[in-house]
């Protein structure tokens, strides 16, 4: 019978014919050379751009502590009016890092039920959720106005006129031995249901809940 078996291949390029081959040589010159460009390539485009991907995403998968602050008795907020008070979102940055909530006690026949103890004490952002413009609060009106483009907001935070796609953002609060404390933001939605913290012009209701998802970096609180 006779032998079928395929001989070896040589590993020398002049055995194989390959058109430019030396003496002596495995790889020819020119497959060398590309073989070295791409691997130097790769090193070079990896080395720009794991560590900008790694900037990017680094804080979304950044687990943040939560901060609570101090901002007064709880016996000396109203359910019928807002106090402004002054805290800091950002610790260690200074004056940038801070900004103004108007704080007051949860009001059964406009807010209904309390939900949690996080829901004892309503605190609204002064950021509008149009582009971010700081809003005020018009006690004779009961609403908060953006001078900067005609938002307005409900005792409630809750939009009412102009172009802001969602309710005010709010503050989670709680009470320590007599002392009300405001914690991470959280956005809602026109139901005023809790969402992880969005940035202004990001719509919480129907498709806008899935077209800007939760941030991974947001702390969970738990009652």
């Amino acid at each position: 019978m006779p032998n079928r078996r395929r001989a070896a291949k040589s590993p020398y390029t002049a055995d194989r014919n390959i058109p430019g081959a030396f003496e002596g040589e495995t790889v020819t010159r020119r497959r060398f050379m590309t073989g070295s460009v791409q691997v130097f390539g790769g090193i070079a485009a990896a080395a720009i751009g794991l560590p900008t991907l790694g900037f990017a995403l680094g804080p979304v998968f950044e687990r943040e502590k939560s901060h609570w602050e101090d901002v007064g008795a709880a016996a000396d907020f109203p359910d019928n009016t807002y106090i402004p008070k002054v805290v800091t979102t950002t610790p260690g940055v200074g004056e940038v890092g801070k900004t103004t909530v108007y704080v007051r006690r949860h009001n059964l026949q406009i807010d209904g039920p309390v939900r949690d103890s996080f829901d004892q004490y309503v605190a609204i952002s002064n950021r509008c959720a149009h582009v971010g413009c700081p809003v005020r609060y018009f006690e004779a009106s009961q609403r908060f106005i953006c001078p900067c483009h005609g938002g307005v907001y409900d005792f409630r935070g809750a939009r009412v006129g102009g172009p802001p796609v969602r309710p005010l953002d709010r503050f989670y609060t709680r009470v320590l031995n007599g002392r009300l404390q405001v914690g991470p933001r959280f956005s809602v939605n026109s139901e005023l249901r809790r969402f992880s913290p969005r940035d202004p012009g990001e719509p919480l209701d129907g498709i806008g809940q899935y077209l800007y998802p939760r941030r991974f970096s947001t702390p969970e609180l738990h009652r």
